[in-house]
């Protein structure tokens, strides 16, 4: 864990939310980035924290930093996998209440006519289906436990067309549609369904968006990076741990009447 990562995980420890502790929370791709981020915020609340990854390399190095972490790897879009773990944490956990659905993928970068119907279904399986997916497993363990919430990832591209990222986008103003439409459809079992759109996050998944960026349209990546911090009024990135603080705030009890929004977590991203 870096410096940075010890002073938050610290910082959590000393402002408790209200409402946290003892929460079983479900994160998925909760082993690394935003996930990981997340999934520390919480644990250091005294969240009972249950993850899901592709990479069995993360998942144990988080086991090892969240103690008493539920971890086992699963691919949000394939089903089995999905029923599978979540089947593990009603059976480990015994009830559930709330899901973070943090997976996704950046997707291809290219023209439209350049990305094949491959690309597009991979990124369009794991950003949007694989929510679907986890919410249809979860929402009735949380209901079995008095109510809870969703909180789904969405992206400064839920709000904006995003050139040379039409699946990736696409994908992402989907996560809108889910949120608010099971927002009115859970909001009398007592379940608060909200989005969080983080904007362009610093670490290495933006890294690799700006090299393709840059390679896609023949200028350096110096440049490319410049672009995008014109774009945000604040002119800079934002943390995984700014994401995770603000996802900590809709799972606590501050959160108990924000359901059906979408909190953009990005200093103001005014165009993609």
């Amino acid at each position: 864990m870096d410096k940075l990562s010890e002073s938050v995980a610290q910082e959590a420890e000393t402002v408790c939310l209200p409402g946290l502790r003892q929460k079983k929370v479900v994160i998925t791709a909760g082993a690394s980035g935003i996930g990981f981020s997340i999934a520390r915020f919480l644990h250091a609340q005294g969240t009972q924290i249950a993850i899901c990854d592709v990479d069995d390399n993360a998942l144990e190095n988080a086991k090892t930093h969240l103690t008493g972490c539920f971890a086992l790897r699963a691919d949000v879009s394939d089903e089995a996998d999905v029923d599978v773990f979540f089947n593990a944490v009603a059976k480990n956990f015994g009830g559930l209440d709330a899901l973070i659905n943090n997976a996704g993928i950046a997707g291809p970068t290219g023209k439209i006519e350049e990305l094949s119907v491959a690309e597009w279904r991979r990124c369009i399986d794991i950003c949007l289906t694989g929510q679907f997916l986890c919410a249809r497993q979860a929402v009735p363990l949380i209901k079995a436990n008095g109510g809870g919430c969703l909180v789904n990832m969405g992206s400064a591209a839920s709000k904006h067309g995003y050139a040379f990222r039409t699946p990736y986008a696409s994908a992402k103003f989907g996560v809108i549609g889910l949120t608010e439409s099971l927002a009115k459809e859970l909001g009398p079992d007592n379940i608060r369904v909200n989005a969080v759109l983080p904007g362009i996050v610093e670490g290495p998944r933006m890294e690799n968006v700006i090299r393709a960026r840059a390679a896609e349209t023949g200028v350096s990546h110096e440049e490319v990076t410049d672009e995008y911090m014109k774009k945000v009024s604040l002119r800079r990135m934002v943390s995984p741990d700014d994401v995770a603080s603000s996802v900590g705030y809709l799972l606590s009890d501050f959160g108990n009447n924000i359901s059906g929004q979408s909190l953009a977590v990005d200093g103001n991203v005014e165009t993609l």
